[in-house]
């Protein structure tokens, strides 16, 4: 056995230190080298795992903000809201032990059956349902409560935080309000949330009707804020920042006239309810402005719950069209009129009349013998109007319908508008046309159309929206009565086809003696139209469009309604009456504003006594009277009126009435100057007036701020 001295031991195990160390060294210098590369490598690049370094860092430290534009609201033509900008809320509750705040304090549900049982007061959700929420089977950071935790309302959301409950948070999500609830649906239209990836954020779009089509004006534009901040996430007193102040939405007033619009809303309701009709339309339109006062369809929905939304997607004024029937006979009469091929006293064989071998019939079918073509257009002769066709020729009548625009969109202010068609290559396709089958449309063509019976031959576009106006007020956009092409017709042609109308009601043999209304002055025209199906037209008493359009005055009109009634599953009562029951109380409403629009136009009246009266029935004084009152302070109970009891003052004017509480600056641009200091008067203020113009421009002072005694306020007028 070999033996080792101390001293070769010991120069042994220098040895081994000394390679040890030399490979420590080593290790050392290339774990230095390394971290020396991955420095060099990060500095160059400012790359880590594909991110970039600085903009981590800045991201840290810089804090990034939409902020966010109101939408405009939508009014009627009288400045009521029909729809505004709100906020919905979602509630949801945090699950992880781990969540605990700066004090401390747990930031999760610690008692899962106490915050259940408390939700349950809130939620349209059972307790034991809310629980199970609150205990799911797999481990989650956070549950939320389904449709029942959503949609909730500021007063719903303000009761749950009272409760004090730990773990229960809230997401604020955009939302419209609609406070009338079925109200010209398909007209206002919807607006829903939808996420942006881009911006991280949710706003309301426009999905239908006005909401849609003038979606870009009632947005607006989102802004920004971009601030440098600390660790603890408060800015800095001297760091970086940008800032882009939101643009609000525009708003948008229509010409729908809200009492118009809720008388028609009921008066429609009860007859689906009654007769459920798979389709119902009614418009009322000043034919001498185009401007629509009220417009609704069957079915429709509530935009406020979207109940019946699920069902009435289509807005059937415009996106649907069908073959109109014997109202269409208003085109052809005035056609043949004014062509010069119209003679009153001139007879003609009634019952059925053949064109290319197909025999057209009377809905009488064995006819009433020879009969004037007087008679052809009050009986809804179908024969009469296929003759009188024949006698204008296919060429002739296609160039009146060209010029009515009849297969042509109207480029009404509604989204998805289509034309419908006709093709006349035969005598027969001419004569079936005369009398509206052959030949699809929408509604909204044929109001343009009945226009021209209040113009002298002149068709003016159908408008919805009165005007834009900026959120300050500035109005952007006022909308004139547009002329749609030029005269179809002469003054002299809407007078015979008029007195027609007038025989419709008036005469025994007339097919609208349904819609008399005695004492009132109207013109009418009914049709019942047959619909197409797979295999020919339909048939059963049931399965036709049954329509009316009136209009009044008879002799100058200015007001027309146009109803279509489309299959009533239900029909205990004749067409005629069911659609009288409609038109008659419409048409009555509408003659009475009609008398006291003319009254306050020309007449003057006693101003009441409003002192002591509350506000409502102050204002229906006021209405009853033709006047109009504009309220100052937040109280109920009316305490001075400018305008003394018994003085007699213009119809129409504006009367201030002063209430207790406190006084708020109206928006007073379009104003006469002379109202503007009536108000300053009431008010307890001074004006101070800049410019030569009559009316109100602008105004110092924002609408809203509350009014102080003895201020002064500058008015520029226009």
């Amino acid at each position: 056995m070999k033996k080792y001295n101390l001293r070769q031991m010991k120069s042994k195990a220098h040895g081994y230190r000394f390679t040890v160390g030399r490979i420590l060294q080593l290790v050392v210098a290339l774990v230095f080298l390394v971290f020396l590369g991955r420095f060099l490598y990060i500095s160059i690049s400012k790359q880590v795992a594909g991110e970039n370094l600085s903009q981590r860092t800045k991201a840290l430290y810089q804090r990034n903000e939409v902020l966010k534009a109101t939408r405009g609201t939508i009014f009627d033509r009288n400045g009521f809201t029909l729809a505004e900008d709100s906020h919905v809320y979602t509630v949801y509750a945090i699950l992880d032990k781990s969540s605990i705040n700066y004090k401390n304090k747990p930031e999760y549900v610690v008692d899962k059956h106490k915050t259940a049982k408390k939700l349950a007061t809130v939620l349209p959700l059972s307790e034991s349902k809310i629980y199970d929420y609150l205990t799911p089977k797999t481990k989650v950071f956070q549950v939320q409560f389904g449709i029942g935790g959503s949609n909730l309302s500021l007063m719903q959301k303000e009761k749950i935080e009272k409760m004090h409950l730990p773990g229960i948070k809230f997401i604020e999500m955009p939302s419209r309000l609609y406070p009338n609830g079925v109200f010209a649906s398909h007209i206002v239209g919807l607006a829903n949330s939808e996420y942006d990836k881009k911006t991280n954020s949710t706003s309301l779009v426009g999905t239908m009707g006005i909401e849609a089509y003038y979606n870009k004006y009632l947005a607006g534009k989102d802004g920004y804020q971009e601030s440098s901040v600390d660790a603890s996430n408060y800015q800095l007193p001297n760091g970086t920042s940008a800032y882009k102040a939101a643009k609000n939405g525009d708003n948008i007033y229509l010409t729908l006239d809200s009492q118009l619009q809720n008388y028609l809303e009921n008066l429609l309701t009860n007859v689906q309810n009654k007769y459920k009709p798979k389709a119902l339309t009614a418009v009322v339109e000043d034919l001498k402005t185009g401007k629509v006062l009220a417009a609704s369809q069957r079915p429709t929905f509530d935009p406020e719950t979207k109940s019946g939304l699920t069902g009435s997607y289509r807005n059937i004024l415009v996106q649907d069209t069908y073959e109109p029937g014997s109202v269409f006979k208003i085109l052809s009469l005035s056609a043949a009129v004014n062509s010069g091929h119209y003679n009153p006293n001139e007879l003609y064989k009634s019952g059925s009349i053949t064109l290319n071998g197909s025999t057209i019939h009377d809905w009488n079918t064995s006819g009433w013998g020879s009969i004037p073509f007087s008679q052809a257009f009050p009986r809804s002769s179908n024969v009469g109007m296929a003759t009188l066709e024949q006698k204008m020729g296919n060429k002739t009548w296609k160039e009146y319908l060209k010029r009515f625009r009849i297969g042509q969109l109207t480029h009404v202010t509604l989204p998805g508008e289509q034309t419908g068609t006709y093709t006349i290559n035969n005598a027969l396709q001419g004569g079936v046309t005369s009398f509206g089958q052959g030949v699809t449309v929408n509604v909204m063509q044929m109001m343009q159309v009945y226009s021209a019976l209040a113009n002298n031959g002149q068709m003016v576009k159908p408008q919805f929206v009165e005007k834009i106006e900026t959120p300050t007020g500035k109005v952007i956009k006022k909308y004139k009565t547009i002329k749609v092409g030029k005269p179809v017709f002469s003054a002299a042609t809407s007078k015979v086809v008029l007195e027609n109308m007038q025989n419709v009601l008036n005469e025994k043999y007339g097919t609208g003696v349904a819609y008399k209304i005695n004492g009132k002055s109207i013109g009418v025209k009914t049709g019942t139209a047959q619909i197409a199906g797979k295999s020919g037209y339909l048939t059963g008493a049931n399965n036709y469009i049954f329509s009316v359009v009136g209009v009044t005055p008879a002799t100058k009109p200015r007001y027309a309604i146009y109803l279509t009634m489309k299959q009533p599953q239900k029909m205990t009562e004749p067409a005629e009456t069911i659609l009288a029951s409609i038109f008659k109380p419409m048409m009555n409403r509408i003659i009475m504003m009609n008398s006291k629009m003319l009254r306050a136009s020309s007449a003057s009246v006693e101003v009441p006594q409003f002192i002591g009266l509350t506000y409502d029935k102050a204002k229906q004084s006021a209405e009853d009277n033709s006047l109009s009152i504009v309220k100052l302070g937040s109280g109920t109970v009316v305490t001075n009126q400018l305008v003394s009891h018994g003085q007699k003052i213009q119809s129409g004017s504006k009367v201030f009435l002063l209430t207790s509480g406190t006084i708020t600056y109206p928006n007073f641009t379009g104003w006469k100057i002379s109202e503007v200091e009536q108000f300053a008067q009431l008010a307890g203020i001074k004006v101070k007036i800049k410019g030569s113009g009559t009316k109100v421009k602008s105004q110092s002072v924002v609408s809203g701020k509350q009014v102080k005694a003895g201020e002064t306020i500058e008015i520029n007028g226009k």
